[in-house]
């Protein structure tokens, strides 16, 4: 199965495990609904006659909505082009160099070396303007550490810059994603999952895909996530399986040595099938020996 990369390159993204997730999903979808958005490798690899997406950040959600607005890859990439050369960042998709002695001397780390300062120019403009600009923020992104969106109690964007720039990977993705787009029907909703549509709303063979926040993991998206917001979601399955609705959602069972005993408990109503995990976290890289699993509401 060819995979289509989000441009977003979210870190926790199931792009990787795309091949082992979509083939499960129902083969007719009106509607595909991806309350959980996040990059959108899901929403992206997923064939439907249309596509609701909702994320509760509403930079995620906004960074949709303006890739969705962009004409076509030919003009983006000229206004990201003169904005990389406005504010001095070096792009080796643009064919700019790497000093030898900046190789040298960090070997590892010359990108985030060589794009500091220029980085945090841009990262100072856009905490200070009143109306974010996200193409700033897209740039942002790509170029900050761990592709990460974090912001600190004062809402300013905090992420210091990466050893990454805008290559031909970003490229391609950016290239891929505005084809689907240009194929698809596609609205973006920004907020509370419950509230992305009205379950009385839905047409025939819709369809939900979750990737909500792991109670048992330790990314940064899932700090606001405890054990009262897990008992909601469920009850919010619940009620589409009630209404005759299809979902599935990617969780994990186990992560360390912790179990998730509410998710293992109430999973055992329902199909659970086991994914090869790719779960990362920029806090603990190490042996986390998770059990990855999508659970569905279906045969």
């Amino acid at each position: 199965m060819k995979v289509i990369r989000s441009p977003l390159f979210y870190v926790g993204d199931k792009a990787k495990l795309v091949p082992q997730i979509v083939p499960h999903f129902p083969k007719d979808i009106a509607l595909f609904i991806e309350p959980f958005v996040g990059g959108g490798s899901i929403s992206i690899n997923s064939p439907a006659k249309a596509y609701l997406l909702n994320d509760f950040n509403t930079h995620v959600s906004g960074l949709h909505a303006w890739l969705l607005e962009q004409e076509n890859f030919d003009i983006l990439m000229r206004k990201i082009e003169g904005r990389i050369r406005e504010i001095g960042l070096k792009s080796s998709f643009l064919g700019d160099a790497i000093p030898e002695e900046l190789k040298t001397e960090f070997p590892k780390t010359y990108f985030a070396h060589q794009n500091k300062a220029a980085y945090e120019s841009l990262r100072a403009l856009f905490n200070q303007g009143t109306d974010k600009d996200f193409l700033d923020f897209y740039l942002l992104l790509i170029f900050g550490f761990n592709r990460m969106i974090r912001f600190n109690g004062s809402g300013e964007f905090n992420v210091p810059v990466g050893n990454v720039d805008f290559n031909s990977n970003v490229a391609d993705a950016l290239k891929n994603y505005l084809n689907w787009a240009s194929k698809s029907n596609i609205q973006v909703k920004a907020g509370d999952y419950r509230k992305a549509i009205e379950i009385e709303d839905l047409p025939i063979n819709s369809f939900f895909y979750f990737d909500p926040p792991y109670l048992i993991a330790q990314a940064e998206y899932n700090k606001s996530w405890g054990e009262s917001e897990e008992l909601e979601f469920f009850n919010y399955l619940d009620s589409l399986t009630n209404a005759n609705v299809k979902w599935a959602f990617s969780n994990v069972l186990t992560y360390r040595d912790q179990t998730n005993k509410l998710l293992v408990d109430w999973a055992q109503k329902h199909q659970v099938v086991d994914l090869q995990s790719n779960y990362i976290s920029y806090h603990d890289n190490g042996d986390k020996k998770p059990r990855e699993v999508l659970v569905k509401n279906y045969e």
